[in-house]
C-alpha cells in the first residue's frame, strides 16, 4: 500500500487509514474478538495507520487499537489520537447506556470538554494508559467548534511544546467543518487537518480554503467520511447523509452518481474512496470499519482503477465541478508497476506524473 510523509513531519501514513470508532461500538456492539479480527485485516491488506479517540466508546476504541498494535514493532505504525474531551467517571454510576452520543457501551463516564494546557497533557497521558503504548504519532485537536478560542491560546501552544519535546512528532485538528481549520492552517504551525465528510464525492466544500491552504503551506489533509455517513455506499431511500437521513434531493444527486460510475462497471463506493485522493494535499483516506469484511471490502475497492470516464461521465452530468482535481486514471500501485516494467523495457509508458 502506498506511504506518503505527512507534511514536513517524517510521519508516515498509508494511503489508506483505520478508523477505530466503529471498534468503539458506534451504534451497535462489536465483540472484542471481532474489533482484534478487524484491525488485523487492515494491518494484513497494509494499512499502517490508526486513528483513535477517546471520545470513540468512551475509550473502548483505545483500549480495543491498542490490544491489537502492541505486540508489533512500534516503529512500523502510526497512530493518532485526540484531545479536547476528557473522561470522568460518571456520577450517576454506570446506569444506562452511551447510545445518546453514537455508542454502544456502558454510560460508567462521561466526557468533559476541556481545551486548556492542562487537559491536553491529561488527556493524552490518559489514552496512553488506555492504549497500553509508549507514545501516539499525531495528536489532534478534537471537535473544538465552540471552544475555538481557548483551543487556540491554550490547548495548540501545549501541542506545540509537546511535539518541540519530541512527546508527539505531529500535531493538527480534526473537524467536520471547514473555517475552522483553515484559521488553524493560517494562524498556527500544525501539520495536518482531518477533515471529516467536507470533501468527497458529493461536496467539495474544503476546496474553498482548507485544501488550497494547506497545499500552500506544505501541511497535509487526511480525509475522513469519504461516504458521507454512508449514502456513498449504497444510495437509497432511509440511507443517511450526515448521521441524519438524507434530503431527498441528496439522495437523487447519489444516485445519478451511482447510475454514471456503475455504466463503466465502477462501485459508486470505489469512486467515492479513491477521489479525494486527486488533491495533492491529500495525504490519506480514513474509513472506518467494525469487521474484517469490511476491511477487506474497502481495500478491494480502494484498488479498483477508476478509469477517466467515470470522472468525465460525473462532470458531463454536473455532478462534478469541472475545476475539482481528481486521481490518476489507475490507482498509483498499478501506475508504478507499468512505470517499472516500461522502464525494464527501456521506454516510457507516456504518463506525465502521480496524484499526490
Amino acid at each position: 500500500m502506498r506511504v506518503t510523509t505527512l507534511g514536513a513531519t517524517g510521519v508516515r501514513i498509508t494511503e489508506l487509514s483505520f478508523g477505530a470508532a466503529g471498534i468503539g461500538n458506534l451504534f451497535r456492539p462489536v465483540t472484542d474478538e471481532a474489533a482484534h479480527a478487524t484491525v488485523e485485516a487492515a494491518w494484513d491488506a497494509g494499512v499502517r495507520t490508526f486513528d483513535t479517540a477517546p471520545h470513540y466508546g468512551l475509550g473502548l476504541s483505545e483500549r480495543r487499537l491498542g490490544a491489537a498494535l502492541r505486540e508489533r514493532d512500534r516503529d512500523t505504525y502510526t497512530v493518532s489520537t485526540k484531545v479536547g474531551r476528557l473522561l470522568e467517571p460518571n456520577p450517576a454510576g454506570g446506569r444506562g447506556d452511551d447510545l445518546a452520543h453514537g455508542f454502544a457501551v456502558p454510560a460508567a463516564h462521561r466526557r468533559v470538554w476541556d481545551f486548556s494546557s492542562d487537559g491536553v497533557l491529561r488527556s493524552l497521558e490518559a489514552s496512553l494508559d488506555r492504549l497500553g503504548l509508549d507514545r501516539v504519532d499525531i495528536a489532534l485537536l478534537h471537535d473544538p467548534d465552540h471552544h475555538a478560542e481557548q483551543a487556540l491560546r491554550e490547548a495548540y501552544p501545549a501541542l506545540e511544546r509537546l511535539r518541540g519535546e519530541g512527546v508527539v512528532k505531529a500535531i493538527g485538528i480534526g473537524v467536520n467543518q471547514c473555517a475552522l481549520p483553515a484559521r488553524f492552517l493560517r494562524e498556527t504551525d500544525i501539520d495536518v487537518v482531518l477533515l471529516a465528510g467536507r470533501y468527497t464525492l458529493l461536496e467539495q466544500e474544503g476546496l474553498a480554503e482548507v485544501l488550497p491552504e494547506a497545499a500552500a503551506r506544505g501541511r497535509s489533509v487526511i480525509v475522513g467520511g469519504v461516504f458521507n455517513s454512508g449514502l456513498l455506499t449504497d444510495p437509497k431511500p432511509g440511507a443517511t447523509y450526515d448521521y441524519a437521513p438524507a434530503p431527498r434531493r441528496v439522495l437523487d444527486r447519489a444516485l445519478r452518481m451511482k447510475t454514471v460510475t456503475e455504466r463503466h462497471g465502477v462501485p459508486l463506493r470505489a469512486a467515492a474512496l479513491r477521489f479525494p485522493l486527486g488533491h495533492p494535499a491529500v495525504a490519506s483516506v480514513l474509513s472506518g470499519a467494525r469487521c474484517a469484511e469490511e476491511v477487506r471490502d474497502t481495500v478491494d475497492q480502494l484498488r479498483r482503477t477508476v478509469p477517466a470516464e467515470v470522472w468525465d461521465g460525473l462532470r458531463a452530468e454536473g455532478l462534478l465541478p469541472p475545476h475539482v482535481p481528481v486521481p490518476a486514471t489507475a490507482p498509483v500501485e498499478e501506475a508504478d508497476r507499468s512505470k517499472e516494467e516500461s522502464r525494464r523495457r527501456g521506454g516510457d509508458d507516456g504518463h506525465g506524473g502521480e496524484h499526490n
